[in-house]
């Protein structure tokens, strides 16, 4: 299982953490999504693996670094 809570980079707003937690929810596996747009973080939970996340959250435009 790789749930956890990652930093993601460029997220300012509300409307950017609607697009991360759309992007990570596209991912194959993902089954929980919380977004801290205060902390710049997403926590989530499933079977994922962090590359596949990563990539997806990159697609949207942001980056997502290990798990803090």
């Amino acid at each position: 299982m790789n749930s956890g809570i990652y930093k993601i980079q460029g997220m300012t707003c509300g409307g950017c953490a609607k697009h991360v937690e759309k992007a990570l929810r596209s991912v194959p596996g993902v089954t929980e999504v919380a977004m801290d747009v205060t902390k710049g973080t997403a926590a989530v939970g499933g079977t994922a693996s962090f590359e596949a996340m990563a990539a997806s959250v990159e697609a949207a435009g942001y980056d997502m670094t290990q798990q803090v």
